[in-house]
């Protein structure tokens, strides 16, 4: 276990569309409504990409009548279909630092202006495919919170694991790269492909898991000042708060001045 942070540099966009809930339930919806289309499948056990949709869901206490509504859209007919399609766009914004744009549209001509308009607007410009994604790699989270808290008084809250030793070893065991301290929860980093069999691998051992997330980590983080920071947050949450972004990843090093600074924001 490396001990590198990584957690840094995504928790403040979590932060941001966090704060939003009927716009991020909305993001969702239509990512658990794509997933489990494409999957053909709407049963999470046999579809892996509407799992990751739905733990994604949890993670931010979706309600399941939501989580449900979207999964029976993606086998609609006439009006209540659903037709998007995945496009992604790659770009630097302010300071050099490369952002990678993931969306989902009923409307290709819509979102490229819209997300055009952001980058143009915060000082940055668009790139050509491929321009900046070799600057990311995809990685897996599963979060773990810390301690269990029960919703009978009468019974006392739990931790999730005896001490951060064992929490270690359970995470090696399950396969997983790394993990990470973030405040009330363990974040455990792992393959692109192996998200799902490491959190199963973690409730086989007693660990209760909150959720898991795809995402994807730098993997040469862009350092910037403290001014050129919040240009750079202020892009990303612009193109956060477009209906048809869904992820929004840039390559900007959040260090704890930085991370200071954007929170006084």
């Amino acid at each position: 276990m490396s001990g590198h942070s990584k957690w840094a540099t995504t928790k403040h966009k979590k932060a941001a569309i966090d704060a939003k809930r009927s716009s991020l339930f909305s993001k969702l919806s239509r990512n658990i409504t794509v997933a489990a289309k494409v999957g053909g499948d709407p049963n999470p056990d046999n579809n892996a990409s509407l799992a990751a949709a739905v733990q994604r869901a949890r993670m931010v206490s979706m309600p399941n009548a939501k989580i449900k509504a979207a999964i029976d859209k993606a086998f609609g007919s006439g009006s209540d279909a659903a037709v998007y399609t995945e496009i992604t766009y790659e770009g630097y914004g302010p300071a050099g630092v490369a952002f990678y744009v993931e969306c989902l549209t009923d409307n290709k001509n819509r979102t490229a202006a819209d997300v055009r308009s952001a980058f143009t607007h915060s000082g940055g410009n668009l790139g050509t495919s491929g321009s900046v994604a070799f600057q990311f790699e995809r990685k897996g989270t599963v979060a773990v919170e810390k301690v269990i808290k029960s919703e009978d008084k009468k019974v006392a809250d739990r931790p999730n694991a005896v001490d951060e030793d064992e929490f270690m070893m359970a995470v090696a065991e399950a396969g997983g790269d790394d993990y990470e301290d973030a405040g009330d929860e363990w974040i455990v980093w792992t393959q692109y492909d192996n998200m799902q069999a490491v959190a199963k691998a973690l409730e086989e051992q007693g660990i209760e898991v909150k959720g898991s997330e795809l995402t994807m980590v730098p993997t040469t983080p862009t350092t910037v000042s403290v001014s050129d920071a919040k240009k750079v947050q202020r892009l990303a949450d612009k193109l956060d708060e477009l209906e048809d972004v869904q992820n929004v990843y840039n390559t900007m090093d959040v260090t704890d001045e930085i991370a200071a600074a954007l929170d006084e924001e």
